[in-house]
């Protein structure tokens, strides 16, 4: 209700996704298939804590690291160093001190 009220308060459109329809929001379906795929059926979290080491590392990967076709391959920090993005979340902005090769996270 409280996202409602603020909705309502600054005049944004709420947007619901229908039941069953995942494909009416297709980047959110892509990216949770992904993290699906990559992270979470690839380990076997034993604790809340090894969860949160396991996804926050995936996450550092998927926002610092890696690669994304979107952006011309590459990675968000070099996407927002190349556009002057002084705007972008810090956490885009990381510079990673591992190598792609040597992490393992690519064959």
């Amino acid at each position: 209700m409280a996202i409602l009220k603020w909705s309502q308060e600054r005049n944004v459109n709420w947007h619901d996704i229908s039941p069953c329809k995942p494909q009416q929001n297709g980047f959110n379906e892509s990216f949770k298939g992904r993290l699906r795929d990559e992270c979470l059926n690839e380990t076997l979290l034993t604790s809340p804590r090894h969860a949160r080491m396991v996804l926050s590392a995936w996450r550092l990967d998927y926002n610092s690291i890696r690669p994304h076709s979107k952006l011309g391959g590459n990675t968000p920090a070099e996407f927002a160093a190349q556009h002057d993005l002084e705007h972008a979340p810090n956490h885009v902005a990381i510079i990673s001190t591992i190598k792609r090769e040597s992490a393992g996270f690519y064959s």
